[in-house]
This record gives C-alpha cells, sequence and structure tokens, in this order.
C-alpha cells in the first residue's frame, strides 16, 4: 500500500461510516479517491446542480453547506475534519438542493458511489449511518413542500456533535438541594419552594439513591396517586442518571434524550459511587446555547467598545480549554478560535472607524503572523499591517495621517482586548508598516530582490498574511507582487531558506532534546523557536517555491505539499501532524501555566506528550535536510 493510500485510509477509520469497515476494505476505497483542493469560497457543488458520482468528506479545512432564501444565504451547516456531506446521489435522482462552498481552504476526498456501494449492501452498520443521516428534517426555509419528509441531501453528519454542542462550557447548579430518603413529600415540597428548585436529590451519605422533579410532585402527588405524608422514596426516580463534573452540553443532551429524563445528577466521577456535586436541568443546557461560539461572533458584532469584545475573548480560552479536555480535533479547536480572532480584530478597527470617522480611501487591515496563519489559540502578540489605494500627491500626507491614527486606535482597542502590540514593531500603527499600494509594492519587492538589505530588513511573517477588515483586492495584489517576484529568484530562497535552518537545534549531536541553559527559563524546552517555527518557516518556504496561493496555515500548507510534492509526500504528512502535536503540547502548557506556553517543563509531560514532542523533533530533522537538498543549501549563516 502506498503513502498516500495508506493515509487516507487511516484518516477514513477514524470516523463513521468507515470505523466498521477494515483497513484492507478501506484501502480499496481510498485508490479511488480523488483528492480535491477546494480553494476557499470555491463551490464544489451548487443549488440544482446535477448529482456528481461521488459523496464527500472533509480531511482539513471547512465547508459550508446553505441555501438561498429571500436573497440571502442561509447557513444549514459547517462541515469540518471527519464529517461527511453530499450524500444525495445515494437515494435521490433530482439535482442537488443546497451549495457546498469552501469557508477556507480545504482538503476533499471524493468518494466514489460507486466503489462504496458493494461495502454498504454488506454491511448494515454502514447502510444505517447512510440512512440516519439522509433521514433528517430540512433545515431548507424555502423548501415548504419537503419539510417534515426525508431530507433530499444530506447536510452533515459527524461522530461527533455539532460545534455548538461541543464547545461549552456547561453551567449547572453546584449547590443542589439534597435530602434523605426518609423526608416527607410535602416537606420536600416546601424546601423546592423555599429554594426556588425544580428538583431534589435523594441522598445517602453524599451518594445519589434517586431525584424527584417538580414533574414527579404533579404527576404523582398533586393527582392524589400518592399521599403528600409519604417518604419521598415513594415517588423518586431511581437510580438517578449521573454525569461527570466536567460534563459537555454535547453528552447532557444525548443523556438526557437517551434516557428520557429532565435532570441529571453530577458526581466527582460520573458514576452514582462518588459525592454529587451538582445538577442538570434542561433549562440549564438551553442557557449554556448563549456561550456558543455563533452567539460570540454576535456579541463581537454588538460590542460597543473594547473592554466588551475583551469579555468575549476571555471566554475563548475556556472554550480552547474545555475542547482539549474533550479530546476535540485540534483543527477543529483552531478553526473556531481563530475565526473569534479575526472576527475581533475586524469588530477593534470598526470601532476605530466609529471613533474618528470614515476612512478617506480604501483600504485593508491584513493580520501577520500567527493570527495571519490562523493559529492563535491563546493570547500572543498582535502583528499587522495596513495597505490603502493610491491617492493624489496632494491628498497623501493627510490620508496617511488618518490611517495612523484609524491604526494607533485599532492597535489600542487590542491592546485592551488582551493582544500586546509585537515588540518588534510589526505593527499598523508603526508609520513604516502604514503605507498606500504602490509603496507596499515596491516594499515587498525590494525584500524579495535584495533580502539581505539592512534598512527594514525582511521578516518572514509578513508572507503570512489574512485579511480582516477591507479591500479583498488589496490582499490579492500582495499576493500578486510576490509571486511575480518569487521567479527565478534564488537568492531569494536562499534567503528563506537560510531563516529556516538558522533555528537553534532542537536535538543535541546525541539525540538529546536541547533546553535552556540560562536564564530564567533554564532547564524548560523552547517549543516556539526550537520546534515550531521550524516547521512554520519550512512550510512557507516549499508552498512559495510550488507557487501555490491562498493557503497560510502550517498544517494546511504541509497538506497541501503533500499532493503536490509526492515524492517528498511522507514527510510533508509527517510535518503536519508533528504540528499539530506541538502546538497542542504549548496549547496545554499555556492554559495549566497562564502563558504563551513557550517554555515546556519536560518533566510535566505525560508519556503520550513524550513520545509525540519526539517524534515531532525527528520530522523536523527531516525537513531541514530536504530543505537543505531542495535548495542546494550546503552550509547556512
Amino acid at each position: 500500500m502506498n503513502t498516500i493510500v495508506s493515509r487516507v485510509a487511516y484518516f477514513l477509520k477514524q470516523y463513521p461510516p468507515f470505523n466498521n469497515l477494515s483497513i484492507e476494505e478501506l484501502s480499496i476505497v481510498a485508490m479511488s479517491i480523488k483528492i480535491i483542493n477546494l480553494e476557499k469560497n470555491k463551490d464544489l457543488f451548487q443549488i440544482n446542480d446535477t448529482l456528481h458520482d461521488s459523496f464527500y468528506m472533509v480531511d482539513s479545512g471547512v465547508v459550508n453547506l446553505f441555501v438561498i432564501s429571500d436573497s440571502e444565504e442561509t447557513l444549514l451547516n459547517k462541515c469540518v475534519p471527519g464529517d461527511v456531506f453530499g450524500l444525495r446521489p445515494f437515494f435521490a435522482k433530482n439535482n442537488y438542493m443546497m451549495t457546498a462552498r469552501a469557508r477556507e481552504e480545504s482538503i476533499i476526498y471524493a468518494i466514489p458511489i460507486a466503489t462504496f456501494r458493494p461495502f454498504v449492501a454488506q454491511n448494515a452498520e454502514v447502510l444505517n449511518f447512510l440512512l440516519e443521516s439522509f433521514a433528517n428534517n430540512t433545515s431548507n426555509p424555502s423548501d415548504i413542500e419537503n419539510k417534515g419528509k426525508l431530507l433530499s441531501d444530506n447536510i452533515a453528519f459527524s461522530s461527533k456533535p455539532t460545534e455548538i454542542q461541543y464547545f461549552q462550557t456547561l453551567a449547572y447548579n453546584r449547590s443542589p438541594l439534597k435530602i434523605s430518603p426518609n423526608s416527607i413529600i410535602k416537606d420536600v415540597a416546601q424546601l423546592m419552594t423555599d429554594n426556588l428548585v425544580d428538583s431534589a436529590i435523594i441522598a445517602e451519605l453524599n451518594l445519589p439513591v434517586g431525584i424527584v422533579t417538580d414533574t414527579d410532585m404533579r404527576i404523582k402527588v398533586a393527582s392524589g396517586r400518592v399521599d403528600i405524608n409519604m417518604p419521598i422514596n415513594k415517588i423518586m426516580s431511581s437510580p438517578v442518571i449521573t454525569v461527570p463534573e466536567n460534563v459537555s452540553l454535547a453528552e447532557a443532551q444525548l443523556l438526557l434524550l437517551k434516557n428520557n429524563v429532565s435532570h441529571l445528577c453530577v458526581t466527582i466521577d460520573g458514576s452514582d459511587q462518588t459525592d454529587i456535586k451538582g445538577v442538570v436541568s434542561e433549562h440549564d443546557l438551553i442557557v449554556s446555547q448563549a456561550s456558543n461560539p455563533g452567539v460570540f461572533i454576535k456579541e463581537i458584532k454588538r460590542s460597543h467598545n473594547a473592554n466588551e469584545l475583551k469579555n468575549v475573548r476571555s471566554k475563548v480560552t475556556d472554550l480552547v480549554y474545555t475542547s482539549l479536555t474533550k479530546n476535540i480535533p485540534l483543527a477543529h479547536i483552531t478553526n473556531i478560535a481563530n475565526e473569534i480572532n479575526i472576527a475581533i480584530i475586524k469588530r477593534a478597527v470598526e470601532l476605530a472607524i466609529l471613533d474618528i470617522g470614515s476612512p478617506p480611501a480604501r483600504f485593508a487591515w491584513l493580520s501577520i503572523g500567527s493570527q495571519g496563519r490562523k493559529e492563535q489559540l491563546l493570547f500572543s502578540d498582535q502583528d499587522s499591517i495596513l495597505v490603502f489605494e493610491d491617492v493624489a500627491a496632494e491628498k497623501y500626507r493627510d490620508v496617511k495621517n488618518y490611517f495612523l491614527r484609524l491604526a494607533k486606535k485599532a492597535v489600542s482597542n487590542l491592546e485592551i482586548v488582551g493582544y500586546q502590540p509585537c515588540p518588534n514593531g510589526h505593527i499598523a500603527s508603526n508609520i513604516i508598516w502604514c503605507k498606500s499600494m504602490t509603496e507596499w509594492m515596491k516594499q515587498y519587492s525590494n525584500w524579495m530582490k535584495i533580502p539581505g538589505e539592512i534598512n527594514n530588513d525582511i521578516s518572514s511573517i509578513f508572507f503570512d498574511y489574512e485579511i480582516a477588515f477591507g479591500e479583498q483586492k488589496i490582499e490579492d495584489a500582495i499576493t500578486d507582487i510576490i509571486f511575480v517576484n518569487t521567479r527565478k529568484n534564488k537568492l531569494f530562497f536562499d534567503y528563506l531558506g537560510n531563516e529556516a535552518l538558522r533555528k537553534p537545534p532542537a536535538l543535541s549531536f546525541f539525540k538529546k532534546i536541547n533546553v535552556e541553559e540560562t536564564g530564567p527559563n533554564k532547564g524548560k524546552f523552547d517549543i516556539k523557536n526550537r520546534a515550531l517555527l521550524p516547521l512554520i518557516d519550512g512550510a512557507r518556504l516549499f508552498v512559495i517555491s510550488y507557487n501555490i496561493r491562498g493557503i497560510n496555515n502550517t498544517y494546511m500548507r504541509f497538506k497541501h505539499l503533500a499532493m503536490v510534492d509526492l515524492k517528498n509526500s511522507e514527510i510533508y504528512l509527517n510535518c503536519a501532524e508533528a504540528y499539530q502535536s506541538l502546538t497542542k503540547i504549548k496549547t496545554t502548557e499555556g492554559l495549566r501555566y497562564d502563558n504563551s506556553g513557550q517554555f515546556i517543563n519536560l518533566e510535566d509531560l505525560n508519556k503520550v506528550d513524550k513520545e509525540n514532542l519526539k517524534n515531532a523533533l525527528n520530522t523536523i530533522k527531516d525537513l531541514e535536510e530536504l530543505i537543505k537538498d531542495s535548495f542546494q543549501l550546503t552550509h547556512f549563516s
């Protein structure tokens, strides 16, 4: 089995319905799969398109499924890695009833129905999965005819609940009313009334043995079926359904539905053999919906000042922490967190405009560095540039002064939120990074033609950017000038290659992990400079050399390189996995110690993380050798 087929097969194996098939069967499927690189804002299929001969699965990126209703796009679902969509050709003959569009650069597996159909016929679990995915009520608001009937096209299915369910910190009553089994019903009813609660946990030695709710009181007592002077154990529900303290909204919803109950008892470990810690009600779930990512975006758009933005951003840290503890795929966490980050940056610029007045020319605010790569999970520096359209010479000074004032206000807003300005001065409020379109064109051209110039020395982070606010055409023009200047530009690639190789080595000659020898972080491992940056720099170098546009994220860059350069695909795929592993270690460290997570105490790592770290560092060595070989860099300064 070749490397690509093997990787695809093992990826499929992680998700239903493919987890019901053997690796041998999945290898047959993988050999027929077409891998599609779907660029940002490109459609895979549209409403009324003729059905394809394949259905689809997201390998990386995000695909939105939507319909057009009343001249507006209505988002039906967002498909993330592991999600299957476009099942309509399995079950229907008429055309697609929704549009599938890449929310960002995405890699999609097109799985031929002819190849997969035999496995459906032979495997009841696979068939059931497809049927259940297909048989959902339509979410198309304009589809009156089919409301309540089988959905004519699969929206999306994942083995995980939806992102809105997952990314919650579920709040619940942590001081439940606890009573003994021999308590009298009328006394319990009075206690529930006095405490303004709709349930009581029946406990023995602080262990749950049952639960009674206001519904029990109405149906069993108020109806006269049970005398009000009887002990409470005559009407309690037992055993009580228990959940652990860190229960997610998804888990709680599923258990309530599965067991047809309205309350769950929270215990230390989720069993009825440990102490009671709280109670979850259906009402708690409704309230928790108010903290989902979609609501975060709405809060951001409605924010009137930087402090309100700060309140929203503080919730993102909780979101990341909860998601990691639930073992949510890191790519999914990153997608959500960075969508929120970009929305915050956009609103910070909007607030600055509201404060100082409308701009005198069109412009673009580009986030660069980690924000530009959509890789910022924790609070970190803000790096940015501002590009405004060319204006008449007599207007230039006033226009630039306006944008400098705008940038200073926006940077100040973001600083209040918690993003400190870049210590190297790579910030839009810096006069040298707030320029006209022509000036930026010259700047990029000079950097690339003479990358070692002393003034405004090139920084590789300027080649990682994402528009947060303004004119898309301006960002496109920057991209065009970069790729124009890459043609036969050996000096530029020598510079980038040496930059990638210049990072302090992660491993010693004897393969031991190098730690800091002096300073406040003595004895700790610098995961940013010794591990992550070599991967970031290497991915950037190769995508530019292969003329790959519009893919800024390091993980996505490696995944795409694996398709472009098949000879070295295994190295790129290993680098993609290494980057995810290292990012997770860094993020976990940052959450544990409330810092950036840059310096790792190796003794704190568990066995799995230590193994992942060692594997990742070995992968970096392979990448460095590939850089030297590909760009003939036998030495570097």
